[in-house]
């Protein structure tokens, strides 16, 4: 199954992708562990598997593609062009900048005030925002326990990364050295596509170690000095593209291997 064009349908017809039916899935909440166990192949240090409950909520089946970020912002900073493809070189702060912006134009009360580098999240508002990690990874593993939704293993048939580089000594693929169209892949059992590879994806959440003790809809600490990115994008190796691999970066950095998906509170 492929998303082919149906954003450009909606552009075309001036429907706004935010309001449309099947841009969003709403993700119904429970329980999973978070993190990898310790006989994972490349599992990190930062790792800990814990026991989260995560609420309901609402996720982008895609990546923010350049088409909508253009929409909104009136601006493409993408390395690679094209309207299907994810907006890439895109900070944490053009993130959430984004998110506020297409909550003002659609009615949604923003849910981040922001003064410079001072970034606060009203948890409370309707509006679009990053997803914290606990989320993205309960969306990426998406009812699995294994090292990526599609198993123990990811292919390039599977995902857009750097083949040459598979994951735990498995066969060589492609290596496409560029991004994909948002549905180039088939989606996990939530119907997401591009979870692992393509681009990575901010998350909400400063990047810091976290407790194994069990926790509630958990969104990190409120300081450190690199945001989180999930996911891996497509210059990475395999094992970046793990569900419960942690990148991190400084919140100014841009990138062509970094993008963004939005999320909403489920009402």
């Amino acid at each position: 199954m492929k998303q082919l064009c149906a954003f450009a349908l909606l552009f075309a017809a001036g429907i706004s992708w935010a309001l449309a039916s099947d841009t969003l899935v709403r993700i119904e909440g429970g329980t999973f562990i978070m993190g990898s166990p310790p006989g994972e192949p490349r599992r990190l240090s930062n790792e800990l598997q814990r026991e989260v409950a995560v609420s309901s909520f609402y996720m982008g089946i895609h990546e923010v593609t350049q088409a909508e970020y253009e929409e909104v912002m009136g601006t493409n900073p993408s390395l690679f062009k094209g309207p299907d493809l994810p907006v890439e070189q895109v900070s944490w702060f053009d993130a959430v900048i984004f998110a506020n912006r297409l909550s003002e134009q659609q009615g949604f009360q923003a849910a981040y005030t922001i003064h410079g580098h001072n970034v606060t999240w009203d948890r409370s508002a309707n509006g679009f925002r990053l997803p914290t990690e606990a989320e993205w990874e309960f969306a990426a593993r998406a009812g699995t326990t294994t090292v990526f939704h599609t198993g123990n293993n990811i292919t390039t048939r599977e995902a857009n990364y750097d083949g040459s580089r598979p994951y735990n000594n498995n066969a060589d693929g492609i290596f496409r050295q560029r991004t994909m169209p948002a549905g180039s892949f088939e989606p996990n059992a939530f119907g997401l596509y591009d979870m692992h590879g393509n681009v990575g994806e901010w998350c909400w959440d400063w990047n810091v170690a976290y407790s194994r003790e069990a926790r509630t809809d958990p969104a990190g600490p409120p300081s450190g000095f690199h945001r989180v990115f999930r996911g891996g994008g497509w210059n990475h190796a395999g094992d970046f593209l793990r569900s419960a691999r942690r990148g991190g970066n400084v919140p100014t950095t841009r990138g062509s291997y970094i993008g963004f998906r939005l999320a909403r509170n489920a009402q």
